[in-house]
């Protein structure tokens, strides 16, 4: 299946909150903007409660609204299901719309463990025999200066890659008062920080120098370890890592360094990437998302140094379908990006990437940092 009626392709999403919020506006925006073969139709918005599903379905533009997720999945009208719940739920979804033969967008990390990413990587293979396609909603590919990294470290222009340094860093639980969230709770996120932030790294990264981590050595921590629940009435124990620090070492023999924390003061979405090889480096940094910076080795010494280049020329990924150069897009377009992609290879047969065997490999990444933490920082090997 891979279209509706009319040249129409119909959505289906599952949860309203915040990657609701951005996912509604990509699905809405992106045939206004890039030349699609098909046209999303934002057909059906779920959600557990009707009052609220109603009032976001009006809000983001959804023409009906459904609390059973399974009655969403299996109607006529939905040819996509776009899942952004918790991370408890995505694996019973992701399946269930699989099956019933629709193509599946989920947003990271895959799952909350590698037991369930396992079973909706099998599933995803099994029904990409039928036409039926999957992806895995890892925006930060789609960051122009990030696909355009990519783009100059395929071209060689780094070199041999030897170190990657990457943090996410933010600051919204610094504050011990804060209350619990779903996202302090093991048994609806799987992780913490690590899972919420160092997936998105840890995939960047992979996506930049084309290769895997083959193992790490890692130390978490919780800071907070009880906050007050939503009620504020008592306290509940927070389940999940508050920070991650972890080494690693891609199979190239690249050595590598990672921070994941909600605890950095001043940083609200501080996400960057320092990769430098023998020809080379880069770095980027999400607050300036418009922006990379550039050493090119081959430069002498009388003007060597790192050139700021300002990625919003038309001939830099994506950048041609927006504004004149010089007029910066932002962390929504990410998301369009990424619809813009899954549409196009649902309608030629293509693999879309990142793919759920993608997240299968960052959700080993995550758990075998989990594993060393647990065990002393133990070097520990990651699964091909």
């Amino acid at each position: 299946m891979t279209e509706g009626s009319g040249g129409r392709i119909g959505v289906g999403m599952v949860g309203h909150a915040f990657m609701g919020a951005v996912h509604s506006h990509a699905w809405r925006t992106a045939h206004r903007f890039f030349d699609l073969p098909v046209t999303p139709e934002l057909a059906v918005l779920g959600g557990r409660d009707l009052a609220r599903t109603k009032a976001a379905a009006a809000k983001f533009g959804w023409t009906s609204v459904q609390t059973d997720w399974r009655e969403l999945v299996n109607s006529p009208d939905v040819q996509i299901v776009d899942i952004c719940t918790p991370g408890d739920t995505h694996c019973e979804i992701a399946i269930a719309a699989l099956a019933a033969g629709k193509h599946v967008m989920c947003e990271k990390p895959l799952a909350n463990t590698v037991e369930e990413a396992e079973a909706m990587t099998a599933a995803a293979e099994a029904a990409k025999e039928r036409g039926v396609r999957s992806m895995v909603a890892f925006n930060y590919r789609r960051v122009p200066a990030v696909a355009y990294a990519r783009k100059l470290i395929e071209a060689g222009r780094l070199g041999e890659i030897r170190h990657v340094r990457a943090l996410y860093l933010q600051d919204w639980l610094s504050d011990e008062n804060a209350p619990m969230t779903w996202r302090l709770r093991k048994e609806t996120a799987g992780s913490g920080a690590l899972g919420d932030l160092g997936a998105h790294i840890v995939d960047a990264t992979q996506y930049l120098v084309g290769d895997l981590l083959s193992g790490v050595s890692a130390i978490t921590n919780t800071f907070v370890t009880k906050r007050p629940d939503e009620s504020g009435e008592q306290v509940d124990d927070v389940t999940v890592d508050d920070a991650a620090v972890f080494i690693g070492r891609f199979g190239n023999g690249a050595l590598a360094t990672y921070e994941a924390t909600r605890f950095a003061l001043g940083r609200k979405n501080g996400m960057s990437v320092e990769i430098n090889g023998s020809l080379g480096s880069l770095k980027f940094e999400f607050e300036s998302m418009n922006e990379l910076w550039f050493f090119d080795g081959a430069n002498g010494a009388e003007e060597a140094g790192f050139r700021r280049i300002l990625v919003t020329e038309d001939t830099h990924p994506y950048v041609g379908a927006w504004w004149p150069p010089g007029h910066l897009l932002g962390y929504e377009h990410t998301f369009t990006h990424e619809v813009v992609d899954f549409v196009r290879a649902i309608h030629t047969g293509i693999d879309p990437a990142p793919s759920f065997a993608d997240g299968l490999q960052v959700q080993r990444v995550l758990g075998a940092v989990e594993s060393s933490a647990a065990n002393g920082s133990a070097w520990t090997e990651i699964q091909a």
